[in-house]
């Protein structure tokens, strides 16, 4: 495919898969409008990049599909003085689209490949207000807290509580909860007297590394 036909496809994918799931923030529908996402999946699924499903990148790991990725960043209401933790970052998509939206963004990846592939590609378009950091993602990324937004790129079986720490006081994580089978986008905000979250919106996703439930005790 043509660099035009990519950016038709692109057009297209913000035309009728985001702009049509009542993603209406300017700032994003421009964002996901100029980074171009085929560059960041495998150069022979590069047609495939504007599909309205998850693409795979690395064996298990999705870059997120465009809907879901476009309404969790609407959710969590960036603003450019945001700082960003996003969490499984695979090849830099999210944090390329997201550093348009934030003042600064961490992408914790805890694939060494992946997270110097989305370092290079991150490089390659411009973008200087994004670093990449490799790590266990349940962990987060202390030395850059408190942010002001966490992303979840996938799904985890439980709420996050050790990120949600990493928060600053308002803080809001966003990511993709799973219960029994079914992937509910969740909201969680931080407050000085708890942490209250509210779900968003149905979501199929990937699950992300390390996010397994604890295994249950039976008597």
């Amino acid at each position: 495919m043509t660099t035009t036909g990519f950016a038709a496809a692109r057009a297209n994918m913000v035309d009728c898969q985001v702009r049509t799931s009542d993603v209406t923030e300017p700032s994003l529908v421009a964002a996901m409008r100029a980074v171009p996402r085929e560059r960041f999946v495998p150069e022979a699924l590069a047609s495939l990049a504007y599909m309205s499903e998850a693409i795979e990148v690395a064996p298990g790991r999705f870059l997120l599909d465009p809907r879901s990725f476009a309404k969790l960043a609407q959710l969590a209401e960036i603003k450019p003085t945001d700082s960003v933790l996003d969490v499984g970052g695979t090849t830099g998509y999210s944090a390329a689209v997201l550093s348009r939206l934030a003042g600064s963004v961490v992408a914790l990846e805890v694939d060494p490949a992946l997270s110097a592939r989305a370092s290079t590609l991150l490089a390659e378009q411009g973008v200087s207000n994004a670093k990449t950091v490799t790590g266990a993602l349940r962990e987060g990324y202390a030395a850059a807290a408190p942010y002001d937004v966490i992303f979840l790129n996938g799904a985890v079986a439980d709420r996050p509580d050790g990120l949600i720490a990493q928060l600053k006081p308002g803080g809001r994580l966003v990511g993709i909860v799973t219960d029994n089978g079914v992937g509910k986008a969740h909201i969680f905000v931080k407050a000085s007297s708890g942490t209250s979250s509210r779900i968003a919106f149905d979501s199929p996703a990937a699950a992300l590394p390390g996010f397994a439930a604890a295994p249950s005790f039976v008597f």
